[in-house]
């Protein structure tokens, strides 16, 4: 099950229907990043980003950072911390992170609402 993510700002939770995106994650999710970030150094977190490339002109990227930009949204769900910058926020508008474990493997996927197509590999996508 997914929770809409509190997004804070300036160490502020702001109200789901005053922000800027809405960005989920399920318990799945907040999980496998926990345990991946500690084995990080302190004060690392867990960026989502979309660039440009892949089969279908865009393309996810998951990273532990610990540099943040000013531009950059922050929500927590679960005790967890995912950072979005601004631009990637916009194509990624109410999708939903989950960590998945089947046959193929275990990956993070994004459901993302606003997605017109993605390729076989489900890192990549068009809107």
């Amino acid at each position: 099950m997914s929770e809409i993510i509190s997004k804070t700002a300036n160490s502020e939770t702001v109200t789901p229907s005053s922000m800027a995106g809405i960005f989920s994650l399920t318990e799945a999710a907040a999980d496998r990043i926990t345990s991946m970030l500690a084995a990080e150094p302190d004060g690392s977190f867990f960026r989502v980003a979309v660039l440009g490339g892949g089969c279908s002109g865009f393309q996810y990227q998951f990273s532990i950072d610990t540099n943040r930009d000013d531009e950059d949204q922050v929500f927590t769900s679960h005790n967890v911390d995912v950072i979005i910058d601004e631009m990637s926020l916009e194509l990624v508008d109410h999708a939903e992170l989950d960590y998945v474990q089947d046959l193929m493997g275990s990956y993070f996927a994004v459901n993302n609402p606003n997605a017109t197509a993605s390729c076989g590999c489900g890192t990549s996508f068009s809107v």
